[in-house]
């Protein structure tokens, strides 16, 4: 039953965009909760994706319901039920789940009032099976955009720039990879918990930074992506406020979405941070992310790489050109993500810190300390970082060689037109 006016017709349109829209922000818990209930991650989206035809069907013609979350989740059940019926499984399935539910009553009787420690809510457990270990990245980060974040296998297709038959053959894969596994509904142990939340917060992460700075393609961006992702990471926050490096994720995501307005023009040309106008940056990004960064100090736990990250942004974001950044302060924070978590694009990133703190010589005997390392050797970004601090320095014929070497290793269109009008700007 919907509360639509008898005999009146829901415009198509508007009925669809409304399907669209409590998909996207209820498909997580709607899966999450099919899944506790029929004990199958995979059966449970399929349950989902069906409900979801039937709305597509109905909703233009009988109205939006009142609530359409529990709508969906209520026609796939019925759905699932329907299924057990025929395979001549119905009785004996409804006597499990009343077995079922019974544990938990008595279970629930005999638990302690609270434990701070517990984590009992079925979205976490749905982020922590799509991010399992088992799965590839690609996997991982496929499904996680379908089943939390709610996003069609086109619109997925479309932001990682592959086939729409590649995103779906990546989450049968991946359904299939996590029932072969017997992956359980439920979150890790709690020794376990630290390394699976980093593959989560992992993965969240890839998927902000593919939106910031695509790796392939025409665009420059892809900021729905990135807004995607910080949706995700929000929830995340709210379902384990006392994990910091979650909310350390959540201010780096905050403090660097907080530039989008200025990255590109009208064209959609980049525009690059020393030429951005600051007066475009959503301030109001800015202080959440100040704030998230202080509810994972408050912790008292230490930062982590990601607060690490976000304080290298926050003191971006505070000042008020180039030039009056707090280089030093960024210094002093790379040599501790360093200590955290060593690489050789934080090494770069430092070498770039130097430069605009103690001039673009110092800056470029670290990167040409770098330049052996063979992790960043079919990497654009080396010779990028290299071109720019010779062309500084007035080595122009050698800096317009690096940016060419650049262009060529980029994938990204946009990004080859700027390295490439760098280096004509040389001659």
């Amino acid at each position: 039953m919907t509360d639509a006016t008898p005999g009146r017709r829901a415009d198509d349109e508007s009925a669809r965009r409304s399907v669209v829209a409590v998909w996207r922000i209820e498909s997580a818990r709607i899966v999450a909760t099919l899944t506790r209930m029929v004990g199958d991650f995979g059966l449970a989206e399929d349950l989902a994706q069906d409900a979801l035809v039937d709305a597509l069907a109905q909703w233009p013609v009988d109205g939006v319901p009142k609530n359409p979350g529990a709508w969906l989740t209520a026609v796939a059940k019925r759905k699932a039920i329907d299924g057990w019926r025929r395979r001549e499984r119905y009785d004996d399935r409804l006597a499990a789940i009343a077995h079922d539910l019974a544990d938990e009553q008595q279970r629930a009787a005999d638990a302690p009032p609270w434990d701070p420690d517990a984590i009992d809510d079925d979205v976490l457990r749905l982020v922590f099976v799509a991010c399992h270990p088992v799965l590839s990245r690609e996997a991982r980060v496929a499904l996680t955009l379908r089943v939390v974040g709610g996003l069609t296998t086109e619109e997925i297709a479309r932001a990682f720039l592959v086939p729409t038959s590649t995103v779906q053959q990546r989450i049968v894969r991946a359904k299939k990879a996590l029932a072969d596994a017997g992956v359980g509904f439920e979150v890790p142990d709690r020794e376990e918990f630290p390394q699976r939340l980093g593959t989560v917060l992992g993965v969240l992460y890839l998927i902000f930074n593919e939106g910031y700075a695509a790796s392939s393609g025409d665009d420059w961006m892809r900021p729905e992506l990135s807004r995607e992702a910080l949706r995700l990471a929000r929830v995340l926050a709210g379902l384990v406020p006392r994990e910091p490096e979650v909310h350390g994720l959540v201010a780096l995501m905050e403090l660097t979405a907080a530039r989008f307005p200025a990255r590109l023009d009208r064209d959609g040309e980049p525009i690059l941070l020393a030429d951005q106008d600051r007066t475009r940056w959503d301030r109001s990004a800015i202080t959440r992310g100040r704030t998230a960064l202080q509810r994972a100090d408050a912790l008292g736990r230490g930062r982590g790489p990601y607060a690490l990250q976000a304080a290298i942004a926050e003191q971006h974001d505070v000042a008020a050109s180039v030039d009056d950044t707090d280089w030093n302060a960024i210094v002093a924070i790379y040599d501790a993500l360093l200590r955290l978590a060593p690489s050789p694009v934080v090494e770069l990133n430092r070498a770039v810190a130097v430069s605009m703190a103690s001039g673009a010589a110092a800056g470029l005997d670290l990167v040409d300390a770098l330049a052996g390392d063979r992790r960043l050797a079919l990497s654009h970004l080396l010779p990028s970082v290299r071109g720019e601090l010779l062309a500084r320095l007035g080595r122009d014929d050698e800096a317009r060689a690096e940016f060419e070497q650049a262009a060529d290793r980029t994938e990204n269109a946009r990004e080859r037109a700027v390295l490439l009008a760098k280096a004509t700007a040389r001659r």
